[in-house]
C-alpha cells in the first residue's frame, strides 16, 4: 500500500526557522526540506551550526526529508573543485541533521548549445559526487530543473541509468516550463522516482524557458492540481505503484496575490491543495 508523507520547502513561509517550524506545526507537517534557514543557505552551514539547528528541530518534532541543496546548480564551465568541497561539507551537515538525502542538480549548460554536448563532463562531475557520498549513508536525489543538463526526461534517464544510486526527484512544474508532457516523463522515470516536489504551473505562451531562475515564469505557478502538471494523474499512478515516500511542498506562488499575501498564507494554500488532490484519489 502506498504511503505519502508531507514535507516542504519551509523557507517559502519565512527565511526564519522559528516561523518555519511554527507554521509546519500548525499544518501538522512533521518534516521539512531545508534550503534557507535563518537567512543562510543550507550548504553554507558548518556541521557545528547544523547540530544546533537539529536540536531546535527536534524540540518542535520536525525531521528532515532531504536537504534542498544547490549542489550542481552552477554552469558546467565553472570550476568544479570548490563546488565538490562544498558538497563534502554538506555531507557532514547532513549527518548532524540526520538527513538521509541531498537534492542535487546536473549543471547549467550554455543556452544556445545542445546540452548533450556536455554529457561526458556532466557524468564525470556526477560520478565525483557519487564517489564522495559512497558509504556515507546519504542518498543523492536529482531534480529536473530548467536549463540544466537534466531538464528533459531523456537526459534524466541517462543520469539514472548511469548512476542507479542517484534517485529521481520528480518536479511536474519544471517539466511544464520546459514544454515536456508530464505524463510521458512520469511513466519514463517511474522506476527511478524516489521523491516528489509538489508544485504546478501553467504552460507559458513564449515556449520553452532555459533561464536560470524564477522571474520569467514566476506568474505561471499554481497550487497543485490547478496547472498543467497533471498532478492528480501522477499521484494516482504513484499510489497504484505502491510509492512510499515524501511529497515536498514547494509553492512558488509569490507572484500571485490571489493565493495570499504572506508566505504563511501561500504555503497553507499549497498544502491544502495537495491534501485536496490526495483526497481526490482516495489516498
Amino acid at each position: 500500500m502506498a504511503r505519502f508523507t508531507l514535507t516542504g520547502f519551509a523557507d517559502e513561509i519565512s527565511p526564519l526557522l522559528d516561523e518555519q517550524m511554527r507554521v509546519l506545526n500548525a499544518l501538522s507537517i512533521s518534516y521539512m526540506e531545508p534550503r534557507t534557514v535563518d537567512n543562510k543557505n543550507i550548504a553554507d552551514f558548518t556541521p557545528a551550526e547544523a547540530k544546533v539547528i537539529h536540536q531546535r528541530l527536534c524540540d518542535h518534532g520536525i525531521g528532515i526529508s532531504a536537504l534542498g541543496s544547490p549542489i550542481g546548480k552552477i554552469p558546467i564551465e565553472e570550476d568544479f573543485a570548490p563546488h565538490l568541497d562544498k558538497f563534502k561539507n554538506l555531507l557532514d551537515v547532513a549527518h548532524e541533521l540526520e538527513a538521509g538525502a541531498i537534492r542535487i542538480f546536473s549543471f547549467y549548460t550554455p543556452q544556445e548549445q545542445d546540452p548533450w554536448k556536455y554529457e561526458d563532463e556532466v557524468l564525470s562531475r556526477l560520478s565525483a559526487l557519487v564517489d564522495a557520498a559512497r558509504d556515507s549513508g546519504v542518498h543523492l536525489l536529482h531534480e529536473n530543473e530548467k536549463a540544466i543538463f537534466g531538464d528533459t526526461p531523456e537526459r534524466c534517464l541517462r543520469i539514472h541509468e548511469t548512476f542507479p544510486s542517484i534517485g529521481c526527484t520528480f518536479d511536474p512544474s519544471n517539466y511544464v516550463q520546459c514544454g515536456v508532457d508530464t505524463k510521458k516523463a512520469f511513466e519514463l522515470l517511474l522506476p527511478h522516482i524516489r521523491y516528489m516536489h509538489m508544485k504546478d504551473s501553467v504552460r507559458v505562451t513564449d515556449g520553452v524557458f532555459r533561464d536560470h531562475g524564477f522571474e520569467n515564469v514566476s506568474d505561471a505557478h499554481r497550487p497543485v492540481g490547478q496547472g498543467d502538471g497533471q498532478v492528480p494523474y501522477i499521484l494516482s499512478r504513484l499510489q497504484e505503484s505502491g510509492y512510499e515516500g515524501f511529497l515536498s511542498i514547494e509553492p512558488h506562488l509569490s507572484a500571485d496575490p490571489a493565493f495570499g499575501s504572506t508566505g504563511e498564507e501561500k504555503f497553507t494554500v499549497a498544502a491544502n491543495a495537495l491534501r485536496g488532490c490526495l483526497k481526490q484519489i482516495g489516498a
